[in-house]
């Protein structure tokens, strides 16, 4: 097994392994997977067309050195034969895509999102679609249909989620990278638990085309890797601008990711460290210091933190909520019952099957957040409280950028705690949100972050620290966990087997 998509590339050049090789190894991981006594249920299916993709690659490959064409070739396909992981929510033409929800059960993609298709051009194998909370709505991928996936670090604990198959796909080696998507922290929350890296990017470098709406303002397609040069090469390839999707933007300095260097200018870096994240009730004490030792890192090597005061913050959960909430009522009623996906017809006319169908094919985390933001934007508000809600976002975004303007960086961890026991915050909805206390103001503020792996716990369980930057900075970021990385060799790949 090679770990880092460079190894990998390096290995299918050279002939010393092939891509039939690394597809076959991960259906055979797969299978051994779904018999074991604890399953991980990352992958939910392996697509039937892998295999033969990766043969395609293999002849192009085998093709090209014996022509002594084979650096040409990876210069323009850099991802040739590399399996990836993809969340069930983002459409791979021809495969299943049901958010992990009855009410899209057959639904097959009839085309390729936009990330997915600029992958396929690089010569990236889509290799199976992964696990996550129905509709992405949640923070530990237990309100699937499919069950909830397990932590390869400890399978008797939760993922993270939504994006918590595609993480642990990632996590227990199953897969190189991994493609997931973020509302209010669903890719660096599992990256956390799970021990991985894990970027949000800007919103907008990576186009929404194919992606199936939570929140349509707040949403982002997110990327899952061993090291930080496993997402820059992935998002330089998948960024820019796309005719389908209006708020799509190119990114500047995309040149830079290709071919990662690590951070080396630590003397002139300052770094802001938000006291109402620092002072939050529910910090664990093994997150805290494993926060002390990252800040005790970049003190040592030349940076300056300061604590600074941006009150706006405490807000920013309650923002969320109402924002996200809202949109997710508004995207969700496409779902009918009439046009695809699950349908209960009990031939009472077109209301009550479209009452029949969305009562039994939501699960009850999907169905309370559809009626909390119909009750939001329900007539008795006139939609007032959603307002209020885009006004302290807007606020958000203008107090985030003017403090950008005096510190590069911001920092602090990831999530509260590390990853919780499967079932302890099932039926606890207000503890499951909390979980997205440090995340959210980064989706609402619409800049990018990443989870890196800074620590364990005293149980032995991953903690993650993010470093957001300023909108368009992943080249910045992606750089200081490369430094990071350096620095920590290894961190990033967590476990070779399952326990």
């Amino acid at each position: 097994m090679y770990y880092t998509i460079k190894e990998t590339v390096a290995a299918l050049k050279s002939g010393e392994t092939t891509s039939e090789k690394l597809v076959r190894s991960s259906i055979d991981t797969f299978t051994a997977d779904q018999k074991s006594e604890k399953p991980l249920n990352a992958f939910l299916e392996i697509y039937d067309d892998a295999l033969e993709a990766a043969k395609a690659a293999d002849a192009e490959i085998s093709a090209a050195r014996t022509n002594g064409t084979i650096d040409k070739l990876f210069a323009e396909k850099p991802l040739l034969g590399v399996p990836f992981a993809n969340k069930d929510n983002i459409s791979s033409k021809g495969h299943r895509l049901t958010c992990s929800s009855k009410i899209l059960e057959g639904y097959v993609a009839p085309y390729n999102a936009t990330v997915v298709a600029r992958l396929v051009e690089k010569g990236a194998i889509p290799l199976g679609r992964c696990n996550q909370d129905e509709f992405a709505m949640g923070s530990s991928t237990e309100y699937s249909i499919y069950g909830p996936t397990r932590n390869p670090i400890n399978r008797d604990y939760v993922s993270g989620g939504s994006s918590g198959g595609s993480t642990a796909a990632v996590a227990a080696n199953q897969a190189l990278f991994g493609l997931g998507t973020e509302t209010g922290g669903s890719v660096r929350l599992p990256a956390s638990y799970c021990g991985i890296y894990g970027l949000k990017p800007t919103y907008g470098v990576l186009s929404r085309w194919g992606v199936v709406a939570y929140g349509s303002s707040l949403d982002q397609v997110g990327i899952l890797g061993h090291t930080p040069e496993d997402i820059a090469l992935p998002l330089s390839l998948m960024s820019g601008v796309d005719f389908y999707d209006d708020t799509s933007a190119d990114l500047p300095d995309s040149d830079k990711l290709a071919n990662l260097s690590a951070y080396k200018d630590f003397s002139s870096l300052k770094i802001a460290v938000p006291k109402q994240f620092e002072e939050a009730k529910g910090l664990d004490g093994d997150v805290k210091k494993v926060f002390d030792d990252t800040k005790k890192w970049f003190s040592g090597k030349g940076a300056k933190i300061d604590s600074v005061d941006l009150p706006v913050l405490d807000a920013s959960i309650a923002a969320y909520y109402v924002i996200a909430l809202s949109e997710a009522a508004s995207n969700l009623s496409r779902f009918d019952g009439i046009r695809y996906g699950h349908r209960v017809d009990n031939g009472a006319g077109y209301d009550q099957l479209y009452v029949d169908t969305r009562s039994e094919g939501f699960g009850p985390e999907v169905k309370r957040r559809i009626i909390i933001g119909n009750y939001v934007l329900s007539e008795q508000f006139s939609g007032d409280t959603y307002k209020k809600g885009m006004s302290v976002r807007a606020r958000i975004q203008r107090e985030v950028a003017a403090l950008f303007e005096n510190y590069d960086i911001i920092l602090c961890p990831v999530c509260p705690t590390p990853a919780f026991k499967l079932g302890e915050k099932y039926d606890d909805p207000l503890a499951m949100y909390l979980s997205d206390l440090y995340t959210v103001f980064v989706n609402l503020a619409r800049i990018p972050s990443i989870s890196v792996p800074a620590g364990v716990s005293k149980d032995g369980l991953p903690i993650g620290i993010q470093f957001a930057g300023k909108m368009f900075s992943e080249a910045k970021i992606l750089q200081l966990a490369q430094a990071w990385e350096e620095e920590h060799k290894g961190c990033g790949i967590p476990v070779k087997e399952g326990k």
